[in-house]
């Protein structure tokens, strides 16, 4: 079925009509400037309204692909975007005194007000793009609103806190649960943490992946989660008088959800509209920004102090979570493969840091720091040493070696106490065919220690390991300690042959 066509004349008939306010809104940007003084929330309401209704007038017409009205459909979404984004930093701004930040190294008031300078020359350039346009579509341009109407006074004070006080039963499992919950989303967004660090020339090829609109909007989604989250269980609860570290808290979940709201705007431009000509007529206007400028603000201002306030939360939350600790201990298996070496010891050190909270791990009359993968590769000093003592009483008890003499080949002999062994599930083959040394280690001795010898040199050459229900103790915080148990049910990440298997979806702040 044929489309209709509507008459160019027609449709600019009713834009005219349509587009008063907006252009309206334009022209007072023109004539006054978009200074601080000038650029207030009302002023700046009223400008997102207009545009998202012109917006969404031009895209019902399919002026996005119409060459006479393309160029004012991006200058509307420019408007649309950059008034949003002023709105949000004006959010930050004015809330900065009740969000109890923590101080970081760089001073954020002053940023915000740098970046608000920043969007405020964006919609001054889109609207005299705008009324230029206007003028070449012949289109009559209204007068502007007299300047009181979007102004904003603002007498300091605060109303009396009146409601009623909501009580909740247990003020340590909210505390904590909120703690956990941002730790995790803490560690969710380490690629975007990453990007903090990014030099110059590194911004463009961040802004494909890293920090594109995909990640940051995701990330702003789980941030606003959060967000609601303590206003429907804590705010206005008798836990936020309990803990004073709660408010703090709250400030941190919210400025970083603002931040990256920016952040997901400025990309939005950036993918969309800046690297992106939606016409190639030689009339096209050039986008309200230039790639660089948008690249340094959205790095330097959303990332970088998304990065400074996720991680001084982080600390918050660890220290919180310390508040509350009920320490409790638990026995799980030794590694199956190898005990404690890289993986399971830094995936166990990785848990431990991610919460902040001191874990004990020990074995017999040794204790370890759970937090150093390190001191957990340590432990397996002790671990292999309780292996071979086992495999000695083992071979001893099943009398696996009576049987030969000294006349015997001896790899002969430790070939067949090994198979035997093997055979019961007492020893894991890593190598097969088995290769022995051409002359055993050890010469001295009875057929026996000398069998017992050579095994263990397999077992230290990582040719075979010993099979044993060998279990460590950790002591610290039951929710730690839970995350913990979970781990070794799960293998510590590998199977008995040291592969890699997926991990518990409780479990992927460790990927």
């Amino acid at each position: 079925m044929a489309e209709d066509i509507i008459a160019d004349k027609d449709f600019q008939e009713m834009f005219a009509a349509r587009a008063q306010r907006l252009l309206g809104l334009a022209n007072y940007l023109s004539e006054y400037g978009a200074s601080r003084q000038i650029l207030t929330r009302p002023l700046l309401g009223e400008l997102l309204s207009q545009s998202v209704q012109i917006e969404e007038f031009l895209d019902a017409y399919g002026a996005a692909s119409n060459c006479r009205w393309c160029s004012f459909r991006a200058l509307t979404a420019a408007t649309k975007l950059f008034s949003d984004v002023s709105y949000e930093l004006l959010h930050i701004k004015h809330s900065l005194p009740v969000y109890r930040l923590l101080p970081i190294e760089q001073d954020f008031a002053k940023a915000t007000e740098d970046t608000l300078d920043f969007t405020s020359a964006a919609l001054l350039s889109a609207a005299k793009q705008m009324l230029a346009k206007v003028e070449q579509l012949g289109l009559v341009i209204p007068s502007e609103s007299p300047p009181q109407l979007y102004s904003e006074q603002l007498p300091p004070g605060r109303l009396l806190r009146s409601c009623v006080t909501r009580r909740v039963e247990k003020v340590s499992e909210t505390v904590t649960m909120l703690a956990t919950a941002f730790l995790n989303l803490a560690a969710d967004s380490k690629d975007v943490r990453a990007a903090g660090k990014a030099k110059p020339q590194q911004y463009a090829s961040y802004a494909e992946d890293t920090v594109s609109e995909e990640m940051l909007r995701s990330l702003e989604l789980r941030f606003h989660n959060l967000q609601s989250l303590y206003d429907t269980y804590v705010s206005g609860t008798e836990v936020e008088n309990l803990d004073t570290d709660l408010p703090v808290l709250r400030g941190h979940i919210s400025v970083v959800f603002h931040l990256l709201k920016t952040g997901t705007a400025f990309v939005h431009y950036y993918e969309r509209h800046v690297t992106k000509l939606s016409c190639g007529l030689p009339n096209w206007q050039a986008a309200v920004v230039s790639a660089e400028d948008l690249l340094a603000i959205l790095m330097n201002y959303s990332i970088t102090h998304i990065c400074l306030y996720i991680a001084c939360a982080e600390r918050l939350c660890q220290e919180m979570l310390k508040k509350y600790a009920v320490i409790d201990r638990i026995e799980v298996p030794v590694p199956p493969y190898r005990g404690f070496h890289v993986r399971p010891a830094t995936l166990i050190s990785k848990l431990v840091l991610h919460y902040g909270s001191e874990v004990k791990m020990q074995i017999d009359d040794e204790v370890y720091n759970a937090g150093s993968s390190l001191e957990l590769f340590r432990a397996n000093e002790k671990i292999n040493a309780g292996k071979r003592r086992w495999l000695a009483n083992e071979i001893s008890r099943l009398k696996l070696v009576e049987q030969y003499t000294g006349d015997n080949n001896i790899n002969d002999v430790v070939r067949s106490v090994v198979l035997a062994l093997a055979e019961q599930s007492k020893l894991i083959l890593y190598e097969q065919p088995l290769q022995l040394p051409d002359e055993p280690e050890q010469k001295e001795g009875t057929l026996l220690e000398r069998v017992i010898d050579e095994i263990k040199q397999l077992q230290s050459t990582g040719k075979i390991d010993i099979e044993t229900d060998l279990k460590v103790t950790f002591v610290g915080d039951k929710r730690v300690l839970a995350d913990i148990k979970l781990l070794a049910e799960s293998g510590y990440g590998e199977d008995n042959f040291g592969n890699n298997i997926p991990l518990p979806e409780k479990l992927s702040y460790l990927r």
